[in-house]
């Protein structure tokens, strides 16, 4: 079954382990996780959780995401998700979802979205390569060929420059290096997506290698 958190990217630093290895860690703050909804196949067609983290302020609630927290004695989330294939039986509406559902040694996947880097050229967006930079060449970091002649457009699909980042990235299979309950934090092992402070969604790992 799958277990899942939500939480903030606070940073990157590095632990010593036990042999002298230096492990680099990414530290996310997940403090508790609140259940808004618990969803069936009688009412939703598949089943479900529906966790919410970080309060929101009052003056950007509207009425309906007040009244949906209100079922569960909370306050409205700025960060809500789903966490599928999971034991509805474990779970209660108003249940607070903690850093301890998850141990030292788990391993997981982590969703965010990726850093935004605006409009960016072919070379750095998708990693071709440039032409000479002598003089005369006339061909330095510009985007090649178009494509053929004969259909007189270009396919879709072709690799251009774009606006870049900004995207739904999930890294698989991740250590949970430490868990620290005390101060409701995930040390998982490597990087993770996203910039400091934005939002992170860490399941159990679909695909364990």
């Amino acid at each position: 079954m799958t277990k899942g958190i939500l939480g903030r990217k606070i940073g990157m630093t590095q632990i010593f382990a036990e042999n002298g290895e230096v492990i680099p860690v990414t530290v996310i703050e997940a403090e508790p996780n609140v259940v808004l909804q618990k969803k069936t196949v009688d009412s939703d067609g598949y089943e479900a959780i529906q966790v919410g983290f970080a309060d929101q302020k009052k003056a950007n609630a509207n009425k309906p995401a007040e009244g949906h927290a209100a079922k569960a004695n909370t306050a409205p989330k700025r960060f809500i998700k789903e966490i599928r294939n999971v034991n509805l039986d474990e779970y209660e509406v108003g249940q607070e979802v903690k850093v301890d559902t998850f141990a030292e040694g788990d391993v997981v996947d982590v969703t965010g979205t990726s850093k935004g880097k605006g409009f960016q050229g072919a070379i750095k967006r998708h990693n071709q390569s440039r032409g000479p930079m002598s003089h005369g060449s006339r061909y330095h970091r510009r985007p090649g060929s178009m494509g053929p002649v004969a259909p007189n457009r270009v396919f879709k699909g072709k690799l251009l420059p774009g606006r870049m980042g900004g995207e739904t990235i999930t890294v698989q299979n991740l250590e949970i290096v430490k868990v620290d309950t005390e101060r409701n934090l995930l040390l998982v092992k490597g990087n993770v997506p996203g910039a400091k402070k934005s939002y992170v969604e860490i399941q159990s790992a679909v695909k364990v290698k």
